[in-house]
């Protein structure tokens, strides 16, 4: 069963990791997807071309959602192109950790930038074509670490804190048009950047998870998958932690 049919989604920083897991599970439940990459071109045209082999239409767009005139052209793009836009996942974003007594005020100021401006400029610029529709699915994609906080992450934590309390306030304002509004909260995913990482450290986290293993971009995926699809019709508002119990 297709649980996307028919359906036109952006997808923010979607060549690589937990972006192209998102765009692959959408293709599989038969949506057209819009996705959008910064620096890495040729992955994002190798994504595109071996997704449009699906049937499904599947197009890259170099676009960087911290710019407020980039994600309103993007928009309009992705509306011209694919005709509607249904779905939007802000997947987009940057680590720049360190202890507060070391972060400087740009490294702070970057990332607030990068993740939680950017969901402010996608969401305004998608928010009129899904009024006039009366229908649409936006997913945000925050972290466990905004949900809890964590030592030598303050701008992180903060950026993906105020991405729950956006989301929320968005699914208040946007209710009774049957726009939806949900939060992803991703825990320890393994990519192909946690494979450069330790393997006797990453071993020691996955230890200490609940169902003993990191997750995938495609348990990300899958959650989108739900939150996107009419299965979840009548959820807005919420948290969906993915973390293999991290946070129970």
């Amino acid at each position: 069963m297709k649980l996307l049919e028919g359906k036109t989604a952006i997808i923010t920083g979607g060549s690589r990791g937990i972006g192209k897991g998102i765009v692959e599970a959408f293709i599989k439940h038969g949506a057209n997807v819009a996705f959008t990459y910064n620096s890495s071109s040729e992955a994002a045209e190798a994504l595109a071309a071996e997704m449009s082999k699906t049937g499904c239409k599947a197009k890259s767009y170099k676009s960087d959602a911290a710019d407020y005139e980039q994600a309103q052209k993007l928009a309009t793009d992705v509306l011209e192109d694919f005709g509607s836009i249904d779905i939007l996942v802000n997947n987009a974003g940057i680590t720049k950790d360190n202890l507060l007594m070391r972060m400087s005020e740009a490294d702070f100021n970057n990332v607030i930038k990068v993740n939680l401006n950017s969901v402010f400029n996608m969401t305004k610029a998608v928010q009129r074509t899904m009024l006039k529709q009366r229908k649409g699915s936006i997913i945000n994609m925050s972290s466990v670490v905004g949900v809890k906080g964590n030592a030598g992450q303050a701008n992180y934590a903060a950026s993906k804190a105020g991405i729950i309390g956006f989301s929320k306030s968005v699914a208040l304002e946007l209710g009774s048009r049957d726009i939806r509004s949900n939060v992803i909260a991703p825990g320890f995913i393994e990519t192909e950047m946690t494979g450069k990482l330790d393997e006797a450290k990453v071993q020691s986290w996955r230890e200490a998870i609940p169902l003993k293993r990191g997750g995938s971009p495609e348990d990300i995926a899958n959650a989108c998958v739900f939150l996107a699809s009419d299965l979840s019709g009548y959820i807005t508002g919420q948290v969906l932690n993915v973390d293999g119990g991290m946070l129970t």
